[in-house]
């Protein structure tokens, strides 16, 4: 059987609450018993020897026992549950509550009896009887026996004290279980809420609602983590769902200008309209390599992000591939009177030395492409024990702000015109992204449209 958050909760809180009330009764009730019995029996001692000088108070040398005293002391001790019997050196009786009420003694007895099997049923106590001597001036003048029902006993008052606790830790329960079960419902409530809330939003997702988001707080930091963790990836899927849609049509427009090419050029050479010359065959196979250029891309990319991309990694010093790849492109920034600012050091890297021209090729390519005539490119690497940083800054166009969390995407492209001579195909930052990761580094960009874009590559020297 299942049973929801709420449920559980409320149950957690009554479960404690009796846990705690059941265990401080009966730890209070073993400590109580433990010392009232102490108590009890030290008590007893102390009334024997109380009732064993008021006696011996009674006599005199001169006049004998005073025994109307001994017996107020009698039955003094007779309501205090002690059965007293004083004799002389004599052997004879001076007072005894036996004789006085034996029926009250008795009674009494088995008073005491039922009051100790009403707390303990396994109860086997018996009567005691214990006998003193008792003194004039040093020297004996008789005896006192004093008796009760041991090896101690519970009067009325302290069977009515007990009692009085015990239902006072069972009214203690019951109010700690009511007050439980409405403070757990009041903080399951409290807590389940935001949690439905987060259930209702992630349900919506798995039904392709993206917008959907829950705004609401709770002061608890797991519950908000939750939250946050929902939106977070509403946000993501909604936004791979608009790259997905993107990147359909991407796929669909780098397609269908090659195809609709080849389609025209073929129908009109099949019907005669044109000739099927050395010229028309020429733009038919620049369209197929164009769609043939498409098809190495995807699979460059598919290659890329896979987890089994092979690294071919030797040690080479990274300054002087910059240096290198730089005066390849010197001729074309020429071309546009861009100025190239190469400001490098000796930095030895382990790595895949392919890959990595691959990314500053590209990086150097884009920054040519979009950086306006009479514009600057400044490439800068420095570095440390633990790893370089190269930087490749260019002072063009720059990319919006709100294009720049995706610009690494499969096929984004921030230019929508979608125009293959300034925008590609949109794969190469994803390519260069993901061969950097696999080098167990990072690539980070900052940019501001019309000042210009900034690459900044990071990577460990030595990699496993």
């Amino acid at each position: 059987m299942k049973f929801s958050l709420r449920t559980k909760l409320t149950m957690s809180y009554i479960l404690i609450a009796s846990i705690c009330v059941s265990l401080i009764s009966i730890i209070s009730n073993v400590y109580l018993d433990k010392h009232f019995k102490d108590y009890i029996i030290n008590n007893q001692e102390k009334k024997n020897s109380e009732i064993v000088n008021m006696v011996a108070q009674q006599y005199d040398a001169a006049r004998g026992w005073d025994k109307y005293s001994v017996q107020s002391i009698g039955i003094g001790a007779l309501e205090n549950g002690m059965i007293i019997k004083v004799k002389d050196n004599e052997g004879m009786i001076v007072w005894d509550a036996m004789l006085y009420n034996s029926g009250m003694c008795h009674d009494m007895m088995s008073r005491m009896a039922d009051n100790m099997y009403s707390r303990y049923p396994g109860w086997k106590g018996e009567y005691v009887e214990n006998s003193y001597p008792i003194t004039y001036q040093g020297e004996a003048v008789g005896k006192i026996e004093i008796g009760y029902y041991g090896p101690f006993y519970f009067t009325d008052s302290d069977l009515a004290f007990i009692n009085t606790l015990n239902r006072v830790f069972i009214s203690v329960g019951v109010v700690s279980l009511f007050l439980s079960f409405i403070i757990g419902a009041l903080m399951s409530k409290r807590i389940s809420k935001p949690i439905t809330r987060v259930i209702s939003t992630a349900r919506m997702i798995s039904r392709g609602y993206y917008g959907g988001r829950n705004d609401e707080r709770s002061d608890t930091k797991e519950i908000n983590q939750l939250t946050d963790a929902i939106n977070d990836l509403a946000q993501n899927l909604e936004s791979q769902e608009r790259l997905r849609k993107q990147l359909t049509a991407d796929v669909a427009h780098e397609l269908r200008t090659p195809l609709a090419t080849l389609q025209s050029h073929m129908e009109a050479m099949i019907d005669g309209v044109w000739e099927a010359d050395a010229e028309r065959l020429k733009s038919c196979h620049e369209e197929i390599m164009r769609l043939n250029r498409l098809v190495g891309d995807l699979g460059k990319l598919a290659k890329y992000e896979s987890d089994n991309l092979t690294l071919n990694k030797t040690e080479f010093d990274l300054g002087e591939l910059i240096t290198r790849i730089g005066q390849n492109f010197e001729n074309e920034f020429r071309s546009k009177n861009i100025v190239l600012l190469i400001n490098v050091s000796e930095q030895r890297i382990f790595a895949d030395k392919d890959k990595i021209s691959q990314i500053i090729i590209n990086l150097v390519s884009n920054a040519l492409k979009y950086t306006q005539d009479s514009g600057q490119v400044n490439i800068s690497l420095t570095g440390d024990k633990d790893g370089i940083r190269l930087s490749i800054a260019d002072s063009g166009i720059g990319i919006a702000k709100e294009d720049l969390p995706y610009i690494f995407e499969r096929f984004y492209r921030a230019d929508k015109s979608r125009n293959r001579l300034t925008g590609g195909a949109g794969i190469g930052l994803t390519i260069a992204k993901a061969i950097i990761e696999a080098h167990k580094g990072r690539i980070e960009v900052q940019s501001e449209l019309n000042k210009g874009t900034a690459f900044t590559i990071l990577l460990p020297k030595k990699q496993a």
